[in-house]
């Protein structure tokens, strides 16, 4: 028995030792790949020194003696935190990420090539202007120095992602920062699919109640549009296709997580210091790290610190001493579907202008890691690429006979919105920013502005022009060979919406109908918000001067404009109505929630059971509500529209009809239907959480996935590459979590504000920021999450141009300096 033991003994002590060995292995190689923030360098492509000093939150900030260096500097410090970050952008953008994932992104791969976003970006370096292509190309410089030092010091091939997907990573060229800003356009577009679901709905509700499901956002109405099938004959109602897959490394997402942001401004005379207020969040997809990146860049023409996007050099959000600059999506309707009928007789003609006319084609072969390459044909007609019936749902509104093609302003080979972006840093004055933004093409933002002395808000972007004869006016696919539907070029830049010093002294956006135009001057039909814009009103006229902290506290703002309107209008009849209940029957528990959301002010605190108990019962309210009429197609409604509620509601155009359920004999009323809605959130509550009401924590449900995008699913190394954090927020709260709206947690945080900033002119250096994760894209790095926590508690960490104040805490300081020959 002393034997048998004394043998498990060492075979178990053998088995920790050897466990222990490989864990401190590869904590060493995935370790070398952290930069020492306090080396100095000799490189190839510099012209001076360069000092690159950390902060206490390991923002750089970059000085040196020319701009092309300052690029070539930036390029450097974003390739040591964000490496893998960076090349899986590009991959992505290329169309290349199946040659590291297989199968898994060859769907991914698929719709970027037939897009043909990098060809695009290639042709688009040409018509840059000198100081961006010099610029352009000291960054990719500076990346591919850093590169080099990888691979001759043996810094464990970068980042850590390295190691487990081994492969090859080329030089960056100025191409793939152009590729990189187109991405975001696919990233935040959302038009396109709004033209499917519309298409797809009406093919089974009737054209009255489309404004009911889809409504447009208030203001002046427009005519009824006719049936899908009335405007596109022959169409079939065909089965949902297999879409593009919900995979973290997807460029394209579902059309309620489409770009959204917070932005506003307050004038000198209604600022309380007397200079200008400017507030800035834009709302990305959560990922860990997060896509914004700190920096601040002492340019020849001045000091400019914000967000930059790893891979782009140029701050996109930020301010520099003269001007602050905030963006928010513009939802402009900048993408159109067509329907291309093909000759029947001969696949490679499709009907034109003037008549039969070949498809553009072009092959492109996807190389697929464990599988055979794919060979892509392409096809293009003069409206754009075609796109496969199996991407975006388009094969359950295409007609038998046609194939679905593409406009779309950000598919254009001469993208001149890197040097616009460029220019933008230089600018002094809201006036400059104006002009400097002109060729800005995609995508299309409101720009908001602030110098010492003025506000203004402009949107940019290209914003096609359309026929007043267009057959569905852009919302709904239709016939590409009719020249009524055909784009007409893009519209004069001088006639984008644009605010400058408004009579209020306060302007804002938060993805809201900005201007209510007819069409084709309407800008879009589609806005991201009809919410958000009510509290913020209200926050902003509550004063009448403001401060940074004022500004501050609006973008934490957590109350829902959107609970506070619909819940009077759901819970009508069934507040403190009903007999006694005895505790523990469904009655019982009803009557808890609605004592409980009657006396609730609409916060969406994470600590509180309310926020849950409401979102839960409208989810399941609309879902009641619709799942009758629509079937299956009930399930792209993930998230519901208050604008649809209220008018079920309060029954605007006879839209209570809704409340009916078609297949069943009795008619039901709205009433029955809310408490039916609430007893179903209630039991999902109960299986979910537990049954005890008041220990409910909307946190518990709202949690933020920071998720790493490759190994946010992996086993064990979840643990130490995601972060979670209990939120509070929701969908239509100025402090925006937006959630997934899918099951199992439909409740998940995932979409929110990556990157907030406060800016105040009457004291810059009082001006603040925070990202959402952390600077370093590694996760055995102190600052992989060192901002995160100060994110979810709404604090912030100072925003400086004072070389002073950065190098008063610097936790590093990195020097580059030209090689010499020997």
């Amino acid at each position: 028995m002393a034997f048998l033991f004394r043998w498990l003994f060492r075979i178990t002590t053998g088995l920790i030792a050897l466990a222990l060995g490989i864990f401190g292995l590869t904590y060493y190689f995935a370790a070398r790949s952290l930069p020492d923030y306090n080396a100095d360098f000799e490189l190839a492509g510099i012209t001076a020194p360069v000092e690159i000093v950390r902060d206490n939150a390991n923002v750089p900030h970059i000085f040196g003696t020319n701009d092309t260096d300052v690029y070539y500097a930036l390029g450097f410090v974003h390739a040591q935190d964000r490496m893998w970050q960076m090349t899986m952008l590009r991959r992505t953008a290329q169309g290349r990420l199946s040659e590291v994932f297989g199968p898994r992104t060859l769907k991914i791969d698929e719709l970027m090539r037939r897009l043909d976003v990098y060809p695009l970006s290639v042709r688009s370096v040409a018509v840059q202007d000198p100081e961006t292509r010099a610029a352009l190309e000291a960054y990719a410089d500076g990346v591919n120095a850093w590169l080099g030092e990888v691979n001759e010091g043996a810094r464990g091939r970068g980042a850590p992602e390295m190691w487990m997907f081994n492969h090859p990573v080329s030089p960056w060229q100025p191409a793939d920062s152009i590729a990189l800003m187109k991405l975001l356009a696919v990233q935040t577009a959302s038009q396109l699919e709004n033209e499917v679901l519309r298409a797809r709905t009406s093919l089974v509700v009737s054209p009255e109640r489309i404004v009911d499901i889809l409504p447009d956002d208030p203001g002046n109405g427009i005519a009824v549009l006719p049936e899908y099938a009335s405007l596109v004959p022959g169409t079939q109602r065909y089965a949902a296709n297999n879409r593009m897959p919900n995979d973290p490394l997807s460029p394209t997402k579902p059309r309620a997580h489409a770009g959204a942001s917070n932005a506003w401004a307050a004038g000198p005379s209604r600022a309380a210091a007397g200079s200008t207020l400017l507030a800035n969040d834009p709302h990305v997809g959560l990922t860990a790290p997060t896509i914004w990146y700190l920096a601040r860049l002492e340019l020849e023409s001045g000091g400019v610190i914000g967000g930059t996007v790893p891979g782009i050099p140029v701050v996109l959000t930020g301010r520099s001493a003269a001007l602050g600059w905030g963006i928010t999506a513009s939802y402009a309707d900048d993408q159109d579907v067509f329907i291309e009928e093909v000759n029947p007789d001969n696949s490679t003609l499709y009907r034109g202008l003037d008549g039969w006319t070949p498809f553009t084609t072009r092959d492109s072969i996807i190389n697929v890691k464990d599988g055979v390459s794919v060979t892509l044909r392409m096809r293009w007609t003069d409206n754009g690429p075609v796109l496969p019936p199996d991407q975006f749902d388009l094969g359950t509104i295409t007609p038998p006979g046609h194939v679905t093609s593409l406009s779309w302003t950000a598919l254009s080979d001469k993208d001149t919105s890197i040097s616009a972006a460029m220019r933008l840093m230089a600018a002094k004055t809201v006036e400059d920013a104006i002009e400097a933004t002109a060729d800005y093409v995609a995508p299309s933002q409101n720009l908001t502005l602030a110098d010492r002395n003025r506000i203004a808000m402009k949107t940019i972007g290209a914003l096609p022009a359309r026929d007043a004869a267009h057959q569905s006016q852009g919302r709904l696919p239709s016939f590409g060979y009719l020249p009524q539907n055909r784009w007409q070029g893009v519209r004069p830049y001088s006639e984008n919406p644009e605010f400058v010093e408004p009579t209020g002294g306060i302007l804002g956006n938060t993805n809201n109908k900005t201007v209510d135009a007819p069409f084709p001057d309407h800008v879009s039909f589609n806005w991201g918000d009809t919410q958000r814009i009510n509290r913020w009103r209200r926050l902003m006229q509550a004063r009448e001067v403001h401060t940074r902290e004022s500004f501050i506290e609006a973008q934490l703002d957590t109350v829902s404009f959107t609970a506070r309107s619909l819940l009077p209008l759901m819970g009508a009849d069934l507040w403190f109505t009903g007999d006694p209940a005895p505790d523990g029957t469904p009655e019982r528990r009803r009557q808890q929630a609605l004592e409980l959301l009657a006396a609730w002010n609409g916060e969406m605190n994470e600590h509180l059971p309310e926020p849950l108990i409401y979102a839960a019962w409208l989810r399941a309210l609309q879902d009641r509500l619709i799942r009758d009429e629509l079937g299956p197609l009930a399930s792209e409604y993930t998230h519901a529209d208050p604008v649809f509620i209220e008018r079920v509601f309060r029954n605007v155009d006879g839209a209570a009809a809704w409340c009916d359920v078609i297949q069943s004999a009795p008619e039901e009323t709205c009433t029955e239907i809310s408490r039916q809605a609430l007893d179903d959130a209630l039991i999902w509550i109960d299986e979910t959480y537990g049954n005890r009401v008041q220990a409910l924590r909307w946190g518990d449900a709202h949690q933020a996935t920071h998720d790493h995008p490759v190994l946010g699913n992996a086993t064990i190394l979840n643990w130490f590459v995601n972060i979670r954090q209990s939120t509070s927020g929701g969908d239509n709260t100025l402090q925006r979590g937006l959630t997934s709206g899918t099951r199992p947690n439909p409740f998940q945080n995932i979409h929110a504000a990556g990157y907030r900033g406060v800016y105040d002119f009457a004291d810059p250096d009082s001006s603040v920021f925070v990202t959402a994760t952390g600077q370093s894209g590694h996760p055995l790095s102190r600052y992989y999450d060192n901002l995160g926590e100060l994110w979810r508690r709404g604090e912030y960490i100072p925003m400086s141009l004072d070389p002073d104040l950065a190098r008063a805490a610097a936790l590093g300081v990195t020097k580059l300096f030209p090689d010499t020959p020997q």
